[in-house]
């Protein structure tokens, strides 16, 4: 491991003070990876489950899917093989087979995936009983192995896109059925995949390693080892790259932070999509929330540009709808409005509020999160609406989030970019918190069910946008959310780190290590 030659308060000063900084110290060509994360620890690796970027990041190393993003992108048409080499559909698109490639293996000797290990994968996907991503699978009729090497799918009715809930992304991801049943409840902190990494051990709070699956289809991977670092604060983060004992590590969307990294010799930043949309939720059944007057203050209080601003136009714009900018369906005819703080008063007024009100919400302690809450915090006040933050750890906020005892939740997030996904997810009543079938429905809306099922099954295009557009419209009208930012995923690395590919984007939020990353010196 590379040490200081300097006081860690002298790089500190630097860091804050945004001078240039000595150059990284050189490293001889190696095969172990090191990365700086920004959390605190890991919270659930069974990739059916893995909802924050710390673990969709991890699980996107360990598993595979039928098919996958090509590295690099988040644009569904590069979508390509992954497990299965090759699939055919039946006239009227209901009929799915998949034809899977021969000989792929499990890590930790748990075998050769087989078909049974993928309909297993997909059965338990679509459970809500093992599976936070179930409703991604409501048009899935039947899961089915037609012999070791051969699945078929048969839909209730066509979809916007099937390869999506089966690409290397959330419910997709194929895992070892015999590991899952041996492992039980202790699988999402040793699960079994076939993808290049094989976890090896986790240190709760510091570490997770990982090794090279030699197995691995593609071909063993280039490096030996990969290590994830668990330093929540950027200051730590920024001192252990600096210091040589991370080669990569989470970044700020912040100009000073870009600024000082781009500073340091041998450095480079990754900027990449997809942007993560962050929307203000807003618990639409709880008072004083449950009065939409009090709602439309709350939209009208909310000064979006300045939040952007903040976070640096390099990485940072304005969101401008209730569904990311990249989805298709994505539309900006929606009703939304720009910041008043005379009507935003006014509507307090009206509501019973005129000398403004105070609401608590939970609020993670993830540096992004944190800054731009802040923010939203000052303007807020300027209204009247004093809004008391409660930070957490992030795995934590993550879990309270979900148990509806925040009646303002800002929530950040990307999906595959297909407007019925982000829709479903959070505002689907279906997917209310405290419901049997919850995911991320925080507003509890319910506004827009009847749009996001009937595009759901539409066969016309235009019919079918026209539908997800509808769905903005009310969405926004019942302001169940309210629209800050898209802020796109940002690393830091040494330039002889090469990921193996050219990373615009990552479906996984974070860089995707592959069998082809590797250093250059």
């Amino acid at each position: 491991m590379m040490h200081l030659r300097f006081t860690k308060a002298g790089v500190l000063a630097a860091l804050l003070a945004g001078s240039a900084l000595a150059p990284l110290p050189a490293l001889a060509a190696k095969t172990e990876l090191t990365l700086g994360a920004a959390a605190a620890d890991i919270g659930n690796l069974d990739p059916h489950y893995s909802a924050s970027t710390t673990d969709r990041t991890l699980v996107a190393w360990v598993f595979g899917g039928l098919v996958r993003f090509a590295p690099g992108t988040t644009d569904p048409a590069t979508i390509e093989p992954d497990l299965a080499e090759s699939w055919e559909s039946s006239d009227d698109k209901l009929v799915w087979t998949f034809k899977l490639r021969k000989g792929v293996q499990f890590h930790h000797n748990y075998g050769e995936v087989t078909a049974e290990d993928v309909v297993f994968s997909l059965q338990k996907s679509a459970d809500p009983q093992r599976s936070a991503f179930a409703t991604d699978y409501a048009a899935f009729e039947k899961i089915e192995a037609v012999d070791p090497y051969t699945v078929r799918i048969t839909l209730k009715n066509v979809i916007p896109s099937v390869l999506g809930p089966l690409a290397n992304y959330a419910g997709g991801f194929i895992v070892s059925k015999k590991a899952y049943e041996e492992r039980g409840e202790s699988f999402s902190r040793n699960p079994v995949g076939f993808g290049p990494f094989q976890l090896d051990s986790i240190e709760p709070g510091v570490a997770v390693h990982f090794s090279a699956h030699k197995d691995y289809f593609r071909g063993t991977p280039k490096l030996t080892k990969v290590t994830y670092r668990f330093l929540n604060a950027a200051a730590a983060r920024d001192l252990a790259f600096v210091a040589g004992e991370v080669d990569a590590a989470t970044g700020l969307a912040d100009p000073n932070w870009l600024k000082r990294t781009q500073a340091i010799e041998g450095a480079t930043v990754d900027i990449f999509d997809p942007a993560e949309l962050t929307l203000l939720h807003i618990n639409t059944k709880k008072p004083p929330f449950d009065d939409i007057r009090v709602r439309r203050a709350l939209a009208y209080a909310v000064d979006s540009s300045r939040v952007a601003t903040y976070r640096g136009a390099e990485f940072t714009r304005v969101a401008k709808s209730v569904v990311p900018s990249n989805n298709l369906g994505y539309t900006e005819d929606n009703g939304h409005v720009t910041f008043d703080a005379d009507k935003a008063k006014a509507l307090l007024a009206e509501a019973g509020y005129p000398d403004g009100l105070s609401v608590k919400m939970i609020s993670s302690q993830l540096p992004s999160y944190e800054s731009s809450n802040q923010v939203l915090q000052a303007q807020l006040e300027e209204v009247g609406i004093n809004m008391e933050l409660e930070p957490v750890e992030h795995a934590t906020w993550h879990q309270m989030i979900r148990q509806d005892v925040s009646p303002l939740v800002s929530y950040g997030a990307a999906r595959f970019p297909v407007a019925d996904v982000y829709l479903s997810q959070f505002f689907h009543s279906s997917s209310a918190i405290g419901s049997p079938t919850a995911v991320t429905n925080f507003s509890h809306c319910d506004v827009a069910d009847k749009q996001i099922e009937a595009a759901r099954v539409e066969t016309d295009p235009a019919k079918q946008l026209e539908l997800w557009h509808e769905a903005q419209r009310l969405i926004i009208e019942a302001v169940c959310a309210i629209p800050t930012t898209e802020t796109a995923g940002v690393w830091a690395r040494r330039e002889n780190l090469n990921w193996g590919f050219e990373f615009k984007g990552s479906m996984s939020l974070g860089p995707l290590v592959t069998e082809l990353t590797h250093f250059t010196e």
